[in-house]
């Protein structure tokens, strides 16, 4: 199996790995859950149906799914089985579908189509043993009656895939035709192709460091490595609490890439700070660990309630408010005011796959709106003299560069500062010409890959 620019697998058992070697820590290999008093995996494979299919129905999402009776009540190395599988369908799901459309005469009900992409998830990303992932879907489709007609055909299907390999595939397939459209005329061919590789690879785990964490101990640790601007990398996954120093608030979970606006703005001990859209709170978590006096707002009480979880585990201090930004009737000005604003989150693809297929069209301009007026209410907030940051983690012009176009067209008080990523923990090619920061997921693919975000910087000169 190969993208248009990789080598073909000429063999069965080579074909049967889907990932072109790994950029980066590699996640550890996910076994099925074993219980011999009951089919192997049967329930978590069930579970990982119910996820996929929730990811893909957009009304609701994976995470939502993650409450279903059938998932929640799965023993926790199911569950995590269960989503581990769901995830890996997501990121492969255009591979996965030209292999099984090659091999079916005509399009089977939807139930059987899961089936047969649970288990192909399974065999060539997961490295699960083949013989397993058949016999388990083989099960799957007889205990329904509605599938049991297809048992066979799962079987014909899943068995030809193992002898044969995967055949060819495209890993811009992944995408959908909307975005690969977008983003091919962006960045042209191989940047696409860029892109869609870095789409399939799960991401390593990333860590902001509160001050006076010992970040090359904490590192080893974990065997994980310091980042440029700090940030800790591992190769770690599962439940974070039982990390070493997590209980101590030495540190919290956030993307390297998420962690660079807030050293943009560059917020000092004694001064005012406002974080327009702080939840889940990680740059709120920088910005109070500079000694600033930090203001988080956000809409939403409810994910607040994990910023306040947060600065308690911490030890760190803000004033947390739940109010829209332009409903906030407070007079304060700030020094400094970080804008992370509502957008699309194409650019967070690598953790979670299933906003490639939740975002539609319209969401593009109907978020460009809801930004266009948060950034005229974060400069009212910003004292003559002070600095503003806006950033987004979309891949979208509309959401990034066309808003800074525009903003700065409309308030002539303003003007950008450029970035210097070394300064910041950015890759270098995210420089723009304008001085922004352009980062794309297929950036520092030799460390394991970044998230997409747009940052610029913006002080109030008058």
């Amino acid at each position: 199996m190969t993208d248009r620019n990789g080598a073909g697998r000429n063999s069965a058992a080579r074909g049967r790995r889907m990932a072109d070697k790994a950029r980066g820590p590699r996640p550890p290999r996910v076994e099925a859950p074993r219980d011999e008093a009951a089919d192997i995996g049967i329930e978590a494979r069930i579970a990982a149906g119910i996820l996929l299919n929730a990811a893909l129905d957009g009304r609701g999402g994976l995470d939502s799914a993650l409450t279903f009776r059938e998932v929640a009540s799965l023993e926790g190395p199911d569950r995590a089985f269960a989503r581990a599988v769901a995830m890996a369908a997501l990121r492969r799901l255009g591979e996965i579908d030209q292999i099984l459309d090659r091999r079916l005469n005509k399009a089977p009900p939807l139930a059987v189509r899961t089936i047969l992409r649970i288990a192909l998830a399974q065999t060539l990303v997961l490295e699960t043993p083949a013989f397993a992932a058949v016999s388990t879907a083989v099960k799957l489709a007889e205990r329904d009656p509605k599938t049991r007609p297809y048992k066979n055909l799962v079987n014909a299907v899943l068995r030809g895939v193992g002898r044969d390999g995967p055949g060819l595939t495209t890993a811009e397939s992944n995408l959908p035709d909307w975005l690969a459209a977008r983003w091919k005329a962006t960045w042209g061919e191989q940047g696409l192709i860029a892109l869609a590789l870095a789409a399939r690879e799960e991401p390593p785990t990333d860590l902001s460091l509160k001050p006076g964490t010992d970040a090359a101990a904490l590192a080893a640790e974990l065997d994980g490595e310091v980042l440029p601007g700090g940030t800790i990398r591992t190769g770690r996954r599962g439940d974070v609490a039982g990390w070493p120093g997590f209980e101590d608030g030495g540190w919290w979970v956030q993307d390297a890439a998420a962690a660079v606006p807030a050293r943009l703005l560059a917020p000092k001990a004694g001064e005012t700070v406002i974080d327009l859209c702080a939840a889940p709170g990680g740059k709120t978590m920088q910005l109070a660990a500079s000694g600033a006096s930090v203001v988080a707002l956000d809409r939403s009480e409810t994910r607040l309630k994990r910023v306040h979880a947060n600065l308690e585990r911490t030890g760190l201090a803000a004033e947390v408010v739940a109010l829209p930004a332009e409903d906030w009737e407070d007079d304060r000005t700030f020094d400094a005011v970080l804008l992370d604003a509502p957008c699309t989150a194409t650019g967070t693809f690598r953790r979670n796959p299933e906003v490639l297929r939740a975002t539609k069209p319209a969401d593009v301009a109907k978020l460009a709106d809801v930004q266009h007026r948060l950034l005229d209410t974060a400069a009212g907030r910003v004292k003559p003299g002070g600095r503003l940051v806006y950033c987004v983690c979309s891949m979208e012009r509309e959401e990034g560069e066309t808003q800074i176009i525009a903003f700065l067209r409309r308030n002539p008080a303003f003007k950008t500062v450029p970035a210097v990523p070394a300064d910041i923990g950015a890759p270098d090619e995210a420089l723009t010409p304008e001085g922004w920061l352009r980062i794309l997921p297929s950036m520092w693919t030799e460390k394991g890959g970044v998230d997409g975000f747009f940052v610029a910087r913006l002080d109030r000169v008058s």
